[in-house]
């Protein structure tokens, strides 16, 4: 049912939603594909022919890398997860809520953050490696994570969430008798597990695949901190950009972008498909699959140190970040601690200024994605949009979908002269790109978890209150907002996550004045400063604990809210 009754109201939503949609999303997006159809002021495919070459190896190499990464961490990401979700909903043993809730830290995780604890715990000289080396008196470390291997490893470590939290959000929906019913009739546990558990579950595994395959192709922090030699698309873009070829970057961004948004596009569809859902009359019981004891046991043993494995990382790096710095270099063990690196990152002031920055650019995102998302959501799910609604909808999270790389060398080739959009001033190298290249990228989160909250708001609360005289205005303050507040909170909670520890944009965009955590944190690791590396990392995950406390804290009542792709 339609809550926004005023034309006039809607006409100037729908101005402010288009101004910003076209200004900032596809505005640079066009820019940058006309500059890649360019040469010497001529239109041209050259630059796409020397991207799709095969006999250029430095290009091919990148997307048959990225490709091969993307696919091998969908498919492993989705064992270690649907082991996780499995587990963990099926079964009941001690410490299992405890579980299930650590089983989802990787993904509040900051990109860099989780790269340089992988480097701490897994690398060559990281921890494991070197402890093992030592307890069995080897000549060097038996193994450790380089190459394309380690950015696997961190892949799966960041993206299995997206398989865990699908794939136990199904099997939780399930209708236990289905199972009970298939067993009864003589199925195996392997029949029933394909007739009838994998085509319900089908939705969650093709949604989880392509939001890895999505973040996966986009990935930076990885690539270049354990690519080495190797070339991925987002690391060669970086490089392109570096050495001043703008146009041949613009051609290689256009390229990741449509196949992010071509698997964007696959999900938003997949998603609203009605495929897979097995309904039943009456209320439902969760499934449960029965199996051995002996195959129990193996799967609970599997989660535990699973999840043992997945907090190695980030105890590591709250240990390192107690080190003194130029202390530990050959031995195993740090040999000297202190609590220095935390008092410089309050008490410098050229150390506290990447929080500063950090922090003031997260408010300006969060800000920006309040009023863009939720203004969005309004307009979707209660302007009366009608068969228009889809549409506005898509094009509202399509930003989503563009990879970080993608926005920066967009807003590169859009603001590096004044224009109106930017207040007629440049704005490449200055301190507000970097927010705006966080906005872009984020608002839809807020857009998707204030829409699931409104989809539950009863309309007829509104027009009581217009009933009795109430204005559009304080009936959102009285009625909706409380309501829906923790969806925005939950979406906020995300865009103050993903902007806290952005990297991706950061790098391409900015300067030394306007430099943000992740930048900081770079700089101290490519000086050997591990002990500051680590304890900027640790603040960024002592904030984002804050941040979800409070949120938990605000979120209480209300309708509830999420975030669906």
């Amino acid at each position: 049912m339609r809550m926004i009754r005023n034309r006039r109201t809607l006409l100037v939503a729908l101005v402010f939603l288009g101004a910003v949609f076209f200004g900032y999303v596809i505005y640079p997006q066009a820019v940058m594909i006309h500059g890649s159809l360019q040469v010497d002021g001529r239109f041209s495919l050259d630059h796409y022919v020397r991207v799709l070459d095969v006999s250029h190896s430095a290009n091919t190499e990148a997307v048959m890398n990225s490709v091969v990464v993307s696919l091998l961490s969908i498919f492993l990401g989705g064992i270690v997860g649907g082991v996780l979700a499995f587990t963990l909903t099926q079964f009941r043993f001690p410490l299992g809520k405890t579980l299930s809730l650590m089983a989802v830290v990787p993904i509040a995780l900051p990109p860099l953050v989780g790269v340089i604890s992988f480097l701490f715990v897994f690398g060559e000289s990281g921890l494991l490696p070197r402890i093992i080396q030592r307890m069995f008196q080897l000549e060097r470390v038996p193994f450790y994570l380089d190459g394309l291997w380690a950015i696997v490893a961190v892949h799966v470590y960041s993206f299995n969430v997206y398989f865990y939290l699908f794939i136990s959000n199904s099997l939780r929906q399930l209708d236990g008798s289905l199972i009970e019913a298939a067993s009864s009739l003589g199925s195996s546990q392997w029949k029933t597990l394909r007739r009838v558990l994998l085509p319900a579950l089908r939705p969650a595994l093709v949604g989880a695949s392509v939001l890895t395959f999505m973040a996966s192709m986009a990935s930076f922090s990885a690539p270049l901190i354990f690519g080495g030699d190797r070339r991925f698309l987002t690391t060669q873009i970086y490089a392109t950009k570096l050495n001043g070829d703008m146009d041949v970057a613009a051609a290689q961004s256009v390229l990741l972008t449509l196949v992010s948004v071509g698997f964007f596009l696959i999900l938003t569809f997949t998603s609203r498909s009605r495929g897979g859902a097995v309904k039943t009359k009456g209320s439902s019981r969760m499934a449960e699959m029965r199996v051995s004891p002996l195959l129990r046991n193996i799967l609970i043993s599997a989660t535990v140190l699973l999840i043992v494995l997945e907090l190695l990382p980030i105890i590591t790096i709250v240990v390192i970040s107690f080190v003194r710095e130029s202390s530990w270099t050959w031995q195993v063990f740090p040999t000297e601690y202190t609590i220095e690196n935390y008092v410089k990152l309050v008490a410098d002031p050229r150390i506290f200024e990447p929080i500063q920055n950090s922090v003031l650019m997260t408010f300006l995102t969060v800000v920006g994605a309040i009023l863009v998302g939720v203004t969005a959501a309004f307009v979707i799910v209660k302007g009366g949009l009608g068969k228009f609604r889809g549409l506005i909808d898509l094009l509202m999270t399509l930003s989503f979908a563009i990879p970080g790389t993608v926005v920066a060398v967009s807003l590169i080739s859009a603001f590096n002269k004044p224009t109106i959009l930017s207040g007629y001033s440049v704005l490449v190298g200055t301190f507000w790109i970097l927010p705006l290249a966080y906005l872009i990228r984020t608002y839809p989160l807020v857009v998707r978890a204030t829409s699931a909250s409104l989809e539950q708001l009863d309309d007829s609360l509104m027009e009581a209150g217009e009933t009795f005289g109430a204005s559009l205005g304080r009936r959102f303050r009285k009625i909706a907002l409380p309501l829906i507040l923790p969806g925005i909170v939950s979406g906020c909670l995300l865009v103050a996550i993903s902007a806290l520890g952005e990297f991706v944009s950061s790098i391409l965009l900015y300067s030394y004045s306007s430099r943000p955590i992740s930048m900081e944190i770079l700089s101290q690791l490519r000086g050997y400063n591990f002990g500051a590396a680590a304890a900027y990392s640790v603040f960024l995950l002592a904030v984002i604990l804050l941040l979800a406390f409070v949120s938990n804290r605000l979120s209480r009542g209300g309708l509830g809210g999420g975030v669906r792709f």
